[in-house]
């Protein structure tokens, strides 16, 4: 399986999200490889809903582990922006997103699915959040990525999706004309 090792270093991250009552979601291109089209990811990008005052504690039980600066997870949660983690067995960067503000982000992060990967069972971000997650990043990137543009399509073309919810979350975050030229495009 591509995303062996990558789904490890999640289950094990969730885990210990988990036993200090925190919430995540998988999201970026592990998300869109489980609902679309696999590939090779360099890293992982989980979004949680920590406070700051989950970070002691997090640290504390991430520190052997992994790779983490408190300060800058603070910051990060301060900021609703993301800071990395670096697996120590692996190399492999998680980077932990809080959850933005806004409708979109809060509809995401509740439509969230479980899913099973073998051994391993992860909160994984919908295909229509996904796609509508990967198209944000294109624009952001100044639509030049071609790796954003086809993780879109590859969970486009893959899913049955809600189509009514998906124009709704791209219209909440202001993709819809690149959802009509996803749309087109396959």
């Amino acid at each position: 399986m591509i995303l062996a090792e990558p789904v490890r270093v999640i289950a094990e991250l969730a885990r210990d999200l988990e036993v200090l009552g925190r919430s995540y979601m998988v999201g970026g291109s592990v998300a869109s490889s489980i609902h679309g089209v696999p590939r090779t990811t360099y890293d992982v990008d989980i979004v949680a809903d920590l406070t700051m005052d989950d970070v002691d504690g997090l640290v504390d039980r991430i520190q052997e582990r992994f790779y983490v600066d408190a300060d800058a997870a603070r910051t990060a949660i301060r900021r609703k922006k993301s800071f990395n983690l670096i697996h120590l067995e692996t190399m492999l960067k998680v980077d932990v997103f809080a959850i933005r503000d806004g409708l979109a982000a809060k509809r995401a992060f509740e439509r969230r699915q479980r899913v099973d990967l073998g051994r391993e069972s992860l909160l994984i971000a919908s295909p229509e959040d996904i796609i509508v997650e990967k198209l944000r990043w294109y624009r952001l990137g100044d639509e030049v990525s071609e790796r954003q543009w086809r993780d879109a399509l590859g969970v486009l073309a893959t899913n049955g999706l809600d189509e009514g919810y998906l124009t709704d979350q791209a219209a909440e975050v202001g993709v819809v004309d690149l959802l009509q030229r996803l749309w087109k495009a396959l």
